[in-house]
C-alpha cells in the first residue's frame, strides 16, 4: 500500500533540490523538468519499495538522470524543431557569476560535471557518489579533483578576460 502523505512530504522536501541538481548535470531545463517528473511518477508507482531505500532521493535523482540521458537524441530532434518555430522570449539577465559557473560546468566532461554537482550541490560523500554512479571511490575522487582544477582554470580565464575589457 502506498502512503500519499509520506510521498507528498518526500516530494516537497526533495523536489526543488533534485530539479536543480539534475538541471546542472544535463543543462537543459525542459528535459530536466520532464525527466524529474517521470522519475517522481516512477517513485510513486514503486513507493512501497523506494521509501525503504536508505536514500530515496538518490534513487529519484539517478532515475531522472538516466531518463534524460536515454532521451537525449529524441530531445535534440524535438529541440531543433521547437527552435525553428518558438518565439524569442525576453527574460531578465542572470547574475554574471552564475552564468560563468554554469558555462564552466558545461565545458567539463559529463562524468566530472556529475561528480561536482552530486558532491557540492547534492552534498553527497565520495562513497555515496560512487554508489550512485556505479564507479569506484578512486574514480570519483579523480573526477572531483580534475573537475575542480578545470573549473578553477575556466573561471580564472573568465576573470582575466573580464579585467582585460
Amino acid at each position: 500500500m502506498r502512503d500519499s502523505t509520506e510521498f507528498d512530504a518526500f516530494y516537497t522536501a526533495t523536489g526543488a533540490h533534485i530539479m536543480g541538481q539534475v538541471y546542472v548535470m544535463i543543462g537543459d531545463r525542459s528535459e530536466t523538468e520532464d525527466a524529474v517528473a517521470e522519475a517522481y511518477a516512477r517513485a510513486w508507482q514503486r513507493w512501497g519499495t523506494v521509501s525503504g531505500y536508505v536514500d530515496p532521493a538518490a534513487w529519484v535523482r539517478t532515475v531522472a538522470y538516466r531518463i534524460a540521458v536515454s532521451s537525449w537524441r529524441r530531445a535534440m530532434r524535438r529541440r531543433r524543431a521547437h527552435d525553428r518555430v518558438r518565439p524569442t522570449l525576453t527574460l531578465p539577465a542572470p547574475e554574471p557569476d552564475k552564468v560563468a559557473l554554469l558555462d564552466a560546468l558545461r565545458q567539463l566532461p559529463a562524468t566530472q560535471r556529475r561528480a561536482i554537482v552530486l558532491h557540492y550541490l547534492a552534498g553527497l560523500t565520495v562513497a555515496e557518489i560512487a554508489a550512485e554512479t556505479a564507479s569506484s571511490e578512486s574514480a570519483v575522487k579523480a573526477r572531483l579533483a580534475r573537475g575542480r582544477a578545470s573549473l578553477a582554470n575556466l573561471l580564472d580565464d573568465g576573470k582575466e578576460n573580464t579585467h582585460a575589457r
